[in-house]
């Protein structure tokens, strides 16, 4: 079935949890109306709907019979949708997790957009920083994205923190067959790790609007690290308020929302996305 919207526009949605403050329905209706498309976005909220995880199949079989174009995905679902695809791109095939799912011909076609996004935050908002020893905490979907950008970016030894032991190890083991044994590993000392480190990224959901808090004892922080988060809603997380007090250079979640948002605009409607104005819409929307 497909609506009278997706036959003549893009009708493209959101599944996750708490995400009522999310930005990118009007990222992408934006970016919509300045390509004079008809682009509708919604939020497919599963703590608005009242529904458990267990609801996912049902949520994204109900977005494909509606005749949506495609799908993001956030936290919690981004490694819980991929056994309900049909295709995956070599990328998200490689990372293990999916955030744009893209309806096309009766599949389900999963991408992942997140890397990329990621990558080009670090590159604009972290140039030149150390990058020989990086502590990443979290190992979920959105981890796994940001963990292959990492060492893709030249980090030379990358030291994972998961309370999931086996979700950790496994993001080992795929990082290894892509970079080679030895460039991620998982950590058992935090204050160890951190303290012989350059760099730490948070990809865990604490610091968000809805998870308030930091994601590691703040005492742990010191002037020597550049401190990384994925999160955008709030753009300045307590994490990053601790670490600028430090004096550490900080990258907060807006670029990696923007470009991943970017790549998932073009995926959805078959156009270029104008990534400066993107960025624009996000600072103005901030």
């Amino acid at each position: 079935m497909t609506s009278p919207l997706a036959a003549h526009g893009i009708l493209a949605g959101l599944v996750g949890r708490g995400i009522q403050a999310s930005l990118t329905p009007a990222l992408h209706q934006g970016e919509g109306d300045a390509q004079s498309l008809r682009y509708l976005y919604r939020l497919i909220d599963a703590d608005q709907l009242g529904v458990d995880d267990s609801a996912l199949p049902a949520l994204v079989e109900g977005a494909q019979r509606s005749g949506f174009t495609g799908l993001n995905i956030t936290f919690p679902f981004k490694q819980a949708i991929v056994p309900l695809l049909d295709e995956l791109s070599e990328e998200a095939r490689g990372i293990g997790a999916v955030n744009t799912v893209v309806f096309k011909d009766g599949k389900r076609i999963g991408h992942n957009t997140d890397c990329l996004g990621f990558a080009e935050g670090l590159r604009r908002g972290l140039p030149n920083v150390a990058r020989r020893q990086v502590v990443q905490l979290g190992a979920g979907g959105a981890g796994s994205a940001v963990a292959h950008a990492l060492l893709a970016e030249g980090v030379e030894q990358l030291t994972l923190f998961e309370v999931d032991a086996a979700r950790g190890q496994a993001l080992v083991e795929n990082l290894a067959q892509r970079f080679g044994a030895g460039r991620a590993l998982l950590g058992n000392d935090l204050a160890v790790a951190l303290a012989a480190a350059d760099g730490l990224v948070n990809t865990t959901p604490v610091g968000m609007s809805k998870l308030p808090g930091t994601p590691l004892p703040v005492h742990l922080l010191h002037e020597r690290l550049w401190v990384a988060e994925i999160i955008y809603f709030p753009l300045e997380t307590e994490l990053l308020r601790h670490a600028r007090a430090l004096g550490c250079r900080t990258l907060d979640g807006g670029t990696m929302a923007v470009f991943q948002a970017v790549k998932a605009f073009e995926l959805f409607s078959g156009r270029p996305a104008d990534a400066a104005r993107m960025q624009a819409h996000f600072a103005r929307l901030g």
